[in-house]
């Protein structure tokens, strides 16, 4: 049910276009975003260990960190908006919808960061050449696993996040197993699964098509730390006016 790694840009767009969802195994995703040429990845990865808790998810018992920033992207390039909550409808987070949520903002903008903007603003807007502007939101999380509480990626369960295009790009991964990537129609059908296991590993998701969720994670080592670092970008179509 693992999909077969894309390695172009064309061939993730053929994948995406075909199936709604698309899986890049971290050797691709390193030459895509031209990783070697990074100057600030280890800064931009050691950020993590600086996020907050998420306030609304401790407040329901269950624990998670993370900072958030929003953007806007059109044809004259990416640029930050001011710091604003982040907001779904409950059609889309049954379990945190239809509320503002206010987290830290994002501090770690540097090339590493734009550089991922860029290629999905490329690639985003490759697929659907008609939209001239996007709001984009940029999540950072880190799901933390314990020996007496799982950790919870989505937490909502399968869901859509209410948007166009969906990157996860995994960042880090430390003694953890599980934490499984599935995609679901609308039916609730298992299209696909596959496990972001290396660094650069990333999904791709048609959000307006196909449902995802990632399963629970667990301490491989219940001795030790464990985590599961991500970053979300997520990009919707903004009508001209706005």
């Amino acid at each position: 049910m693992t999909p077969d790694s894309a390695s172009t840009p064309s061939a993730l767009h053929r994948q995406l276009c075909r199936d709604g969802f698309a899986f890049a195994a971290g050797g691709t995703m390193r030459e895509l975003l031209g990783a070697t040429a990074l100057p600030d990845w280890d800064s931009f990865t050691a950020s993590w260990n600086e996020l907050a808790q998420d306030p609304y998810l401790a407040s329901l018992g269950r624990h998670r960190r993370r900072r958030h920033a929003v953007f806007s992207a059109d044809q004259t390039g990416i640029r930050r908006e001011p710091h604003q909550p982040h907001f779904q409808s409950r059609a889309y987070n049954v379990l945190q919808g239809d509320i503002q949520r206010w987290f830290e903002p994002v501090q770690a903008d540097g090339p590493s960061l734009r550089r991922i903007l860029g290629f999905c603003h490329g690639f985003f807007g490759g697929l659907a050449p008609q939209v001239e502007r996007w709001h984009v939101e940029v999540h950072q999380f880190r799901i933390e696993a314990r020996t007496d509480e799982a950790g919870e990626p989505t937490p909502e369960g399968v869901h859509r996040d209410g948007v166009n295009y969906v990157l996860v790009l995994l960042v880090d991964r430390t003694n953890i197993e599980s934490g499984t990537t599935t995609i679901h129609a609308a039916d609730g059908e298992l299209l696909g699964s596959f496990t972001l296991t290396r660094p650069f590993d990333a999904a791709l998701v048609d959000d307006a098509r196909v449902f995802h969720g990632v399963t629970a994670v667990t301490p491989l080592d219940p001795g030790q730390p464990a985590h599961r670092d991500v970053l979300v970008v997520t990009f919707r179509a903004l009508s001209p006016e706005r």
